[in-house]
């Protein structure tokens, strides 16, 4: 294959299965072949990653020649002749995914991720019925009889089901340079681990869930707290209110296979039993605002700045671990579904003669990293994603289509006061730890001129 550098306005025409395809030059032949409307399989490609070709199951036959190569990591050249199914390639996918399930736990019934799982996916899309190889009993991953391990009440491991793809090793070290995830050993040894074999918590893992998110089995995923919420749910003695963003309704819409709306959204977790819900962006409001009182505090008294605030505690973990020179920089408050939870339930407490410790506040969000230490702490704040909400709406048998739209409830929120200033706040925004990195290199060397960083992981 050429190695010269691709340019992305040449066109390049192939035939794939005898379809002719034109495609722009450094395209892959895996993104070929779903131009022309076929689907090559794979378990260890995603779009946000780097190709590494490490599964093998997207191989195919180019040019007639006897040596497979793998799509994923292949560019499409001129005139290329591509055959992505035949009885030998064929073989060999099942072969590899036969291997792969040989090791893997038999409890799809009660996996997180069943019916969601890509290897199950492949599975059936391969016709799989029967296994023909036997479980190796020289595996070297962690043992399934200690049961899964939960890390700080954010994401849970299984490492009995990880088929070894690396996406999440990927994700890690070269998309969020946190490097708390990594490959060990070698040959049939190969491992996906931490350093040392420790928890997630004892190394430099900020738990924002992007891990759990490109995996494509059930070998890390996020913590189900949804029996503590049916439990708050079931109590006639507690109120359990929620805050959610209008936004997630996209990502519920996903997770339930339904195109829903907002209100529909909001009409279901009522149905749930949730006293009240509640629009996120007062959330933010309450959050912004005490942020702000912090800064103009800290620019009129000389404090530290910029000052830094994140969108969970996992930027605090990051801040610590990677830039602990820079720690003084970080906001008192650094989580702002806490900063939610306690402004809310004191507002509703007050104003419906409700004892806070009776209040439950459950923050419904797209983002794992906003679990972080949730439910961990207090007891009557939870954080729960969109998967968990559509398990519960499935399970409470709500069919969420037929729903009338329904409204957040209104409340009123005594902000905190602000100084009046005639000088405006510059304040940046920050998607992401590897951009993270920039910024607070910049602060070290006295050359960032931005007074207010928020950090979204």
């Amino acid at each position: 294959m050429s190695h010269h550098k691709p340019d992305p306005n040449k066109s390049v025409t192939l035939t794939i299965d005898g379809q002719q395809v034109t495609v722009p030059e450094g395209t892959r032949i895996l993104e070929a072949a779903q131009k022309a409307g076929v689907c090559i399989p794979t378990i260890c490609d995603h779009p946000a990653l780097a190709k590494r070709a490490v599964c093998r199951i997207c191989v195919v036959e180019c040019n007639g020649r006897g040596k497979l190569m793998a799509a994923c990591a292949n560019d499409v050249e001129e005139g290329m002749a591509v055959v992505t199914n035949n009885a030998r390639i064929l073989g060999i996918r099942k072969m590899i995914v036969e291997l792969l399930l040989a090791n893997h736990p038999q409890d799809c019934l009660t996996c997180i991720r069943s019916k969601k799982c890509e290897l199950q996916s492949l599975a059936e899309g391969l016709g799989i019925r029967a296994l023909s190889f036997e479980r190796d009993s020289t595996d070297s991953r962690e043992s399934s009889a200690q049961g899964p391990e939960i890390e700080r009440a954010t994401l849970v491991r299984s490492m009995d089901k990880c088929v070894k793809c690396g996406r999440c090793v990927e994700v890690c070290q070269n998309v969020q340079t946190i490097q708390a995830i990594n490959t060990a050993r070698r040959s049939h040894e190969y491992e996906i681990s931490t350093p040392y074999k420790q928890d997630l918590g004892e190394g430099p893992c900020v738990f924002c869930g992007r891990c759990a998110a490109v995996c494509p089995v059930g070998a890390i995923y996020e913590h189900d707290q949804s029996a503590e919420v049916w439990n708050s749910l079931n109590n006639k003695e507690r109120q359990t209110i929620a805050q959610i963003s209008p936004a997630l309704a996209d990502a519920l819409s996903k997770e339930l296979s339904v195109q829903i709306t907002a209100g529909q959204m909001i009409a279901a977790i009522k149905l749930l039993g949730f006293d009240k819900v509640f629009d996120a962006g007062i959330a933010a409001k309450v959050s912004d605002s005490e942020h702000n009182i912090e800064l103009q505090h800290r620019i009129r008294t000389g404090g530290k700045l910029p000052i830094l605030t994140g969108c969970s505690l996992g930027v605090v973990n990051f801040v610590k671990c990677f830039y602990p020179d820079l720690a003084g920089h970080l906001a008192a408050n650094m989580n702002p579904r806490q900063i939610f939870a306690d402004s809310i339930k004191a507002d509703y407490a007050q104003s419906t003669d409700i004892d806070y410790s009776d209040i439950m506040s459950v923050s419904f969000t797209a983002d794992i990293a906003q679990k972080y230490l949730a439910g961990a702490q207090d007891e009557t704040d939870f954080a729960l994603t969109a998967a968990e909400l559509s398990r519960m709406i499935k399970l409470a048998g709500i069919d969420i289509e037929t729903l009338p739209e329904s409204r957040f409830d209104s409340i009123d929120i005594n902000l905190p006061q602000q100084e009046n200033t005639d000088k405006p706040v510059k304040r940046e925004t920050i998607f992401g730890y590897a951009e993270a990195r920039k910024v607070l290199e910049a602060i070290r060397k006295g050359e960032c001129h931005v007074q207010w960083i928020e950090v979204i992981c």
